[in-house]
């Protein structure tokens, strides 16, 4: 052992903050600041616009037109599926015109409900309820009808007159 002996000096410790890694707030504010802005500016963006009105007028012309093409394309082969086709267009044409679901319902299901076509007149309602009870008879035969098919499609295009000419105001 030559020579003096180390001296000893006791240093101060580091301090545990400088070891912690830095955790800054700020990006996270910013976020969920952006966020929360995006969010209400959303929310008065569906408060203040207003669903687009329906043009119903357009809506019952452009189905009435097409109810029309499709009866005079429909080649009349026998009375039962005319009044199949016939009962199908004037249904689909109801559906649309008159937001009603005689689409897809059975023909009791039509006649026995209450709410049915209340955008109608009384007297539409009642030619149309008379209209569809002898498409029914006509397509529900045990037999098939003898009736004339281009008569159930003449009778078809008269309904289809009165529905679209029966609208209330």
């Amino acid at each position: 052992m030559n020579g003096a002996p180390p001296k000893l000096e006791l240093m101060e410790p580091a301090s545990p903050e400088a070891l912690v890694p830095s955790y800054e707030l700020w990006p996270w504010l910013t976020a969920a600041a952006i966020v929360v802005i995006f969010l209400i500016l959303l929310w008065i963006l569906l408060k203040i616009r207003k669903p687009s009105p329906i043009n119903l007028l357009a809506l019952r012309k452009t189905a009435y037109t097409d109810a029309k093409t499709a009866l005079e394309s429909i080649t009349p082969t026998d009375c039962r599926e005319t009044a199949v086709l016939t009962s199908l267009i004037l249904r689909k044409y109801l559906s649309t015109a008159a937001n009603d679901p005689a689409l897809f319902e059975t023909h009791e299901e039509f006649i026995s409900r209450h709410d049915s076509l209340q955008a109608l007149t009384p007297e539409t309602r009642a030619t149309t309820e008379a209209g569809f009870t002898r498409l029914a008879s006509l397509k529900y035969a045990q037999e098939i009808p003898t009736a004339n098919p281009a008569e159930v499609i003449a009778d078809a295009r008269s309904l289809l007159e009165t529905l679209h000419q029966g609208f209330l105001k």
